[in-house]
Order: structure tokens, then C-alpha cells, then sequence
């Protein structure tokens, strides 16, 4: 009787959603409760929510960066801190950028 009333406490504090998938998508959460990866098909969408908040956060990060280094570009062009390159050499520089930056390394989560 103490877990059922924990339990309904819990579920009093979550707002409850009615939602619409498509049956790739409802096939998807049903085998990811299937082999147990969780425990029903809320769990399931909450973890995809998580991960969505957490990409559009990265998303803004990037457009920050992104922002600041044109800003960058902008004051370097206007301090006449620039130098044409070729149309061949564009490429060449554009992989050195990328070749110079240290690769982060992409973990899985333990779950």
C-alpha cells in the first residue's frame, strides 16, 4: 500500500499529455519498452524531450559561437585584418581550420 501511495503522489505532480505518433514512431517507443531499455512508453518520450532540450541548447551555443566569430570577422575586415585567397586555396584553408581543432570524443550514456 506504500508504493501505491507514493506512486499516486508522483503521478498527481506530472501533467498528463495526449499525443499523436506515427506508427514508425509508436513501433520505436513500443520495442524500446519491449527489450527494457524503459519501463513504459512515457519514459520513453521523456527521455526524447530530454534529448531534444538538450540539442536545441546546443543548437544556441553554436548560433553564439557562430555570432561571435562573424562579429569577429566583421572587425577584422574592418581593420583591414584580411587576405584574398584563391578559389583553390579556399578549400585547402577551410580543411586546415577544421584539421587544427581537437576532436571531442562522443560517449554513450550508461543508462
Amino acid at each position: 500500500m506504500a508504493n501505491f501511495a507514493k506512486f499516486d503522489r508522483l503521478s498527481l505532480r506530472m501533467p498528463t499529455r495526449n499525443i499523436s505518433l506515427t506508427s514508425e514512431q509508436d513501433a520505436f517507443v513500443e520495442t524500446m519498452v519491449d527489450t527494457g531499455e524503459y519501463q513504459n512508453a512515457s519514459e520513453a518520450v521523456r527521455d526524447a524531450l530530454r534529448a531534444l532540450q538538450q540539442r536545441r541548447a546546443e543548437d544556441a551555443l553554436k548560433l553564439r559561437a557562430l555570432r561571435a566569430q562573424i562579429k569577429r570577422g566583421v572587425a577584422a575586415l574592418d581593420a583591414g585584418d584580411a587576405h584574398d585567397l584563391a578559389e583553390g586555396e579556399l578549400r585547402s584553408y577551410l580543411m586546415n581550420l577544421t584539421a587544427a581543432r581537437p576532436r571531442r570524443s562522443r560517449r554513450k550514456s550508461s543508462r
